[in-house]
């Protein structure tokens, strides 16, 4: 089992401090430093429009100012981290703007918008014509699931939030394979509605078990289950799909996920901080920007993941 060299936590708070975005920042000090929630959501606020929706280059991928599924998904991540409450007015205001956009004949929400084609963004976020098929239910059953999970059944957003797990769970039960960030989101969306699952099973075609069996058996299909090939391209791993020790899947990856743990410590910089595994292959300024944001982003949730298994 590897562990952390000494002094080098120290050594990644340090560089969170100095170069990492502010709202990144934040989350560290949040996370192991003392700092509030309160600080965490005053920084990602400044990412939220007047709309409610998300944009401002929130990930980090794309700059679109304008707001956007996949940057209100990204913000989404953070609040159910942070277990804010739905009273919350960014959460409110959130949740009307993914009503107000939601396309109820696809049950879906747009992945990528036109207008990413104006700001600077990596080659995979360009928009043409029917894109959609690619991006599928990314990240759309996820967020179909937090209108579920910060809403009743009085709420529109309830009712909207069904409609779309129902579409998207047929598109699950009927795919032979998916892309591993489309199963990461049906990942948490059976993990936001654990404690629905009467309602599931009256609402939707299939029931709740049958849907975590075949989200667990895609993860099993996609992940790079050699860790020979781990440090080789952008592959998904054991610990990109696992929250924590009590995870169903721990004991499906067995011994993977000590290793995945020591591919994470084996990774780190001297800096103390993890680097990316990809490039835009244009707009090198915006991309050396956008590279040092998710350094910072991949040094809090991987320092999370060794806390939660006690790596640190």
């Amino acid at each position: 089992m590897q562990a952390l060299k000494v002094g080098i936590f120290e050594k990644s708070a340090r560089w969170m401090k100095r170069h990492a975005r502010p709202l990144e920042a934040a989350r560290w000090s949040y996370e192991f430093d003392g700092g509030t929630k309160e600080e965490v959501l005053n920084y990602l606020k400044a990412f939220q429009n007047d709309d409610g929706g998300f944009g401002h280059g929130l990930e980090p991928d794309f700059w679109l100012p304008k707001s956007n599924a996949m940057a209100t998904w990204t913000a989404g991540r953070i609040l159910v981290d942070l277990e804010v409450s739905s009273s919350h007015d960014v959460i409110q205001t959130m949740i009307s703007y993914l009503v107000n956009t939601y396309d109820s004949d696809s049950g879906m929400w747009a992945s990528v918008l036109p207008e990413n084609n104006n700001f600077p963004h990596a080659p995979w976020w360009g928009y043409q014509e029917g894109v959609q098929k690619n991006w599928m239910f990314n990240p759309g059953a996820e967020l179909a699931a937090f209108l579920i999970h910060w809403t009743d059944e009085e709420d529109r957003a309830w009712s909207t939030g069904w409609a779309s797990v129902t579409k998207a769970v047929e598109r699950l039960m009927s795919a032979d394979e998916m892309d591993f960030h489309e199963v990461s989101n049906f990942k948490q969306m059976i993990k936001l509605l654990k404690p629905y699952q009467e309602m599931f099973n009256k609402t939707v075609s299939y029931s709740y078990n049958q849907v975590v069996e075949t989200v667990e058996s895609h993860i099993l299909k996609c992940v790079e289950q050699d860790p020979s090939k781990w440090a080789t391209g952008y592959n998904p791993l054991p610990l990109d799909f696992v929250d924590g020790p009590e995870d169903a899947l721990v004991s499906e990856f067995g011994s993977l996920i000590d290793q995945n743990l020591d591919f994470y410590i084996e990774q780190m910089s001297e800096e103390g901080i993890w680097d990316i595994s990809w490039e835009w292959g244009k707009y090198p300024n915006e991309f050396a920007i956008s590279r040092r944001y998710w350094q910072g982003i991949i040094t809090v949730d991987r320092y999370k993941i060794l806390k939660t298994f006690g790596r640190i």
